[in-house]
């Protein structure tokens, strides 16, 4: 029996890497009833025997380490979440519910990547600065100018690393700039609607860099369906850097002395941050409705 990890899942077939070569798959019956080939995901790691040189048949599914909802992937141990500097201009509060997503997978290591730095007028190494301070890598790049891109390859060597963010941010074009021979599908931001228009159909494992990148469709919403009220405030790391609250637990909201609160009204703490915290909690509160 060998093991492989599924790049892409096509119908019911399940391509499979193994090595450098790639094995197409089909799910064994017992294995079927437990668990379809619909709720595979790339990233998930499994064990099959070959039928032919180029095919085989899975017996067993390993446990996932982490699965990333939507996009569907699983076993990360890198998410860049990737923004526009401009075109289409960056929303805080967007991206904030990509972070609080990314951190809720409980993939480890999360980077934040800002693209199309050369549309950018100001102080590039001030730009979004309040998620350095946050904790968050910011790598500060452009892929039309190759801006970045060498210390953006070095953050993806040996990782199995997915790109998630709005469409239009150009995800695909940082792959692309990486290594054209992907030659990743792009699109144009839409002077109408100002977003992206989805290029990339379904996630998918790439090889590079000694591990894999996942190139996969944008979007500009990320329902919190799976975040609780309660759980929300661990999906803002620097609040643990303002402990102190009169209450515990402590919904950093309504709360008197609360030492969250109190940071974000000094400037201790990115007003910003906190304000799309507020705005994530009450929509969690009234989904629970």
């Amino acid at each position: 029996m060998e093991h492989g990890r599924i790049l892409r899942v096509y119908n019911s077939v399940l391509h499979v890497a193994v090595g450098d070569a790639e094995i197409l798959c089909k799910l064994r019956g017992k294995v079927r009833k437990g668990r379809g080939s619909m709720d595979l995901a790339p990233g998930d790691v499994v064990s099959f025997d070959r039928i032919s040189s180029s095919e085989g048949v899975i017996e067993c599914i390993e446990p996932r380490t982490n699965l990333l909802v939507r996009p569907r992937v699983a076993n990360l141990t890198q998410i860049v979440v990737t923004v526009a500097a401009a075109a289409p201009d960056p929303h805080p509060l967007v991206l904030s519910r990509f972070l609080v997503l990314a951190e809720h997978s409980g993939v480890k290591k999360i980077v934040l990547c800002i693209n199309k730095m050369d549309l950018y007028d100001g102080v590039p190494a001030q730009f979004f600065g309040e998620y350095e301070a946050a904790g968050y890598p910011v790598l500060r790049v452009s892929a039309a100018q190759g801006t970045g891109m060498a210390e953006l390859q070095q953050r993806l060597t040996g990782e199995v690393t997915v790109f998630a963010g709005p469409s239009g941010v150009g995800k695909s074009s940082l792959l692309n700039a990486l290594d054209p021979s992907l030659a990743l599908a792009t699109g144009v931001v839409s002077g109408k609607i100002g977003r992206g228009r989805h290029t990339t159909r379904r996630a998918e494992l790439i090889p590079f860099a000694g591990g894999y990148v996942v190139d996969t469709p944008g979007f500009t919403q990320q329902e919190l369906t799976d975040v609780t009220a309660e759980e929300l405030a661990d999906c803002f790391p620097e609040f643990l850097h303002h402990s102190g609250c009169r209450f515990a637990p402590c919904s950093h909201s309504h709360e008197p002395d609360c030492a969250v609160k109190a940071a974000a009204a000094a400037g201790k703490l990115s007003r910003t941050r906190y304000d799309a915290y507020i705005t994530l909690l009450e929509e969690i509160r009234t989904k629970k409705k």
